[in-house]
């Protein structure tokens, strides 16, 4: 049986799936790659469409998977990838926006990013992602590790009130946007894309989540996914390299966590009470 749907809707009204897959560290090991595609085939299948990549992930050889296990179901996709902020001016991201569409093995990226700030030519970027929508090359493009005052800064220049999105890390246990860039981004009706939406590295061992997980009959990896999806304009994109992997990110879209367990959480991954500096892996 496949699971409930979720969807986030994006500035334009296009509705997208709220749980995606995530491909950072995949395509790398020629070992690997079978399980991969089966992995990203299934996801698929699960109605997991939405595909976030980036042109540094191996050096486009996650873009490259993605066009050997999905290539043939392009039409069922809505494709993400980013651009390196030293590729960032006009002509910087036509050139690595090409390159990304030929890995891709297409002829358009559904949503188009720049990675991070990093000395990019923000006004160029705009320019560059324009012109990227009016040749058909892109259809939306957005950011990835803006903070607020970054998302202020890009809505002052001309045109940078069309972003569609901005990726950050957010989880249970990195609730720091919370405290203005989620209510910010919210009030301009732009959806979030969750990053690492399970940090298994800041996650303690025995949790609320186990508790939870455990009188659910589920796991603590699920509880924490669920808790991503139901919070309002974020979509989640988890790696998951394993068929068995994919299967447990998707089935946590039937978890409907109670206000109870919510607030049990917040009593453990305390919401922010202060502005935090956005971080990022």
């Amino acid at each position: 049986m496949t699971s409930l749907q979720k969807t986030v809707q994006l500035p334009s009204g296009e509705q997208i799936p709220a749980l995606g897959q995530g491909t950072w560290e995949m395509g790398e090991k020629s070992r690997a790659r079978a399980d991969e595609i089966e992995a990203l085939q299934t996801g698929v299948d699960l109605g997991l469409t939405l595909i976030d990549t980036a042109e540094m992930y191996g050096d486009g050889d996650s873009e490259k998977l993605i066009a050997e296990a999905l290539g043939h179901r392009r039409n069922e996709l809505f494709i993400v990838s980013k651009v390196y902020p030293h590729n960032g001016s006009e002509t910087g991201v036509k050139a690595a926006c090409e390159r990304s569409l030929k890995r891709l093995q297409t002829d358009c990226i559904d949503l188009y990013l720049l990675h991070w700030r990093g000395g990019e030519d923000l006004e160029g970027v705009i320019a560059g992602f324009e012109n990227l929508k009016a040749a058909g090359k892109i259809r939306h493009w957005g950011v990835s590790n803006f903070d607020t005052e970054d998302m202020v800064e890009l809505f002052a220049l001309e045109n940078g009130n069309r972003c569609a999105s901005n990726q950050i890390l957010y989880n249970v246990a990195r609730r720091g946007p919370e405290f203005d860039l989620l209510p910010w981004m919210r009030e301009r009706n732009m959806p979030a894309m969750a990053y690492s939406p399970v940090d298994h590295s800041r996650l303690p061992k025995q949790s609320v989540l186990n508790d939870i997980a455990e009188a659910r009959g589920v796991s603590p990896t699920q509880i924490a996914l669920a808790w991503v999806l139901q919070q309002p304009g974020v979509l989640a994109i988890p790696k998951a390299s394993t068929i068995a992997h994919v299967k447990e990110n998707a089935a946590a879209r039937d978890i409907e966590l109670s206000s109870e367990e919510l607030a049990q959480i917040d009593a453990q991954f305390k919401p922010p009470k202060s502005k935090r500096p956005l971080e990022m892996l």
